[in-house]
């Protein structure tokens, strides 16, 4: 939209044609775009001086130049000049070379000159945001949010805005367009109120909490966002029962292909699905009480059920302790106030899932950047005469062999 209003001639994308060129006899009046635009990607060409004597041709480094106006150093500290004009070599071994992008200077000062551009944005908007009230327009909003956003990101280097200002306009036709509805509707307290499932209604709808036979869904503010704010040391203490649970059932995966197959010690104690379980162990473990040969068996049959029961002992302990949670979770939604119902969102919400946006289109610069110069490293890392030695050499190996086994060819 912007580059037909502004008539914006941009490379491979769009430029302004005559009626003349048009009208020619090579275009007879065909509107066909590839007639006029040619928006394919550039061959990636293959260097045969490369593949025979090895080297990434200077070509392929120089077509990272817009990369390099960026990250000058960078590129002196990844690569030397080649034993030839026009060739170069990594200095550093292929699998450092992320670490050495990602950890040299002027890549941290990147990131963080595009971070304070987003946080400049932020400090912007935060006051609209929590300034969003009964009877407001969110058309209005998001036009004035989604421009200054643009034009913020139009001076970043190796970004482009539109993908920055596209993650904003996802986002909001998504998620964030529904919140903002609800709030000029309601107000932020009502709006924050946790919705009553009414089950001849929303059987298909998975509540977040339950208070009692009453099932609740947090629509504006999720539940996640209020026990990372108000609960963190519960979950915390769940995650660490639950990585318990998790480690006693590998155990009891690893005793069972250990001890389960044939001639195993827990072999017999299979139900007839063929599987183990507590009460299949508990039943064998009757049946060789007061066997005297059984004595090693036995041993495996109560190591397996401890550690089964165990799991499921702290499996109970951990759903008890995701159910007095979410009790407290309920009742927090509650005592919340205004102003920390606007911080839950505008904050913990909304500007955080765009900040990660935005962190992820600088990886992908970082990762593309990274991506392109392993790639060419690979390419050109073995070439064609050492490949012809090292064949030659195990054909060599390959024939002793077969002589010494009384095969000659």
């Amino acid at each position: 939209m912007d580059a037909f209003t502004r008539l914006a001639e941009i490379p491979r994308y769009s430029r302004m044609v005559s009626l003349a060129e048009i009208s020619d006899a090579k275009n007879d009046f065909n509107l066909n775009l590839p007639r006029y635009i040619d928006s394919t990607e550039p061959e990636d060409l293959q260097d045969i001086e490369g593949h025979l004597r090895g080297g990434i041709p200077n070509r392929d480094i120089d077509a990272l130049e817009n990369f390099w106006q960026v990250f000058p150093a960078v590129r002196a500290t990844l690569f030397k000049k080649a034993d030839r004009p026009g060739y170069t070599q990594l200095r550093v071994p292929i699998g450092e070379v992320k670490a050495a992008i990602f950890g040299h200077p002027e890549f941290t000062a990147y990131n963080e000159s595009a971070t304070r551009l987003f946080k400049k944005w932020r400090t912007d908007s935060v006051p609209r945001l929590r300034g969003i009230a009964k009877g407001g327009k969110p058309k209005a909003l998001i036009d004035t949010l989604s421009e200054e956003l643009l034009a913020t990101f139009e001076k970043a280097r190796l970004l482009d805005a539109y993908d920055v200002y596209q993650h904003l306009m996802d986002y909001w036709a998504e998620t964030m367009q529904d919140d903002v509805y609800m709030i000029v509707s309601d107000g932020w307290r009502e709006a924050a109120k946790p919705r009553l499932l009414v089950e001849s209604k929303d059987k298909r709808e998975k509540p977040d909490f339950t208070v009692g036979k009453l099932k609740y869904k947090a629509e504006l503010i999720p539940t996640a966002l209020v026990i990372a704010r108000y609960f963190a040391a519960e979950q915390t203490a769940i995650e660490k029962l639950e990585a318990e649970v998790a480690a006693s059932e590998q155990a009891l995966e690893e005793m069972a292909e250990e001890h389960g197959g044939e001639d195993g010690l827990l072999e017999a104690a299979k139900n007839d699905k063929d599987k183990l379980t507590k009460a299949s162990v508990a039943a064998r473990l009757k049946e060789v009480k007061g066997d005297a040969a059984a004595a090693d068996e036995r041993r495996a049959l109560n190591d397996y059920l401890a550690l089964a029961e165990k799991a499921a002992a702290t499996s109970a302990k951990a759903s008890d302790a995701q159910e007095a949670l979410l009790l407290k979770v309920a009742a927090q939604y509650g005592k919340l106030t205004e102003d920390e119902i606007k911080t839950l969102v505008v904050d913990d919400k909304w500007l955080a899932t765009l900040a990660a946006a935005v962190q992820g289109e600088l990886d992908r610069v970082s990762q593309t950047l990274t991506g392109r110069i392993r790639q060419l490293a690979e390419r050109y890392a073995t070439p064609l005469p050492r490949i012809t030695a090292e064949v030659a050499a195990l054909e060599s190996k390959v024939s002793r062999h077969l002589e010494r086994m009384g095969f000659k060819p």
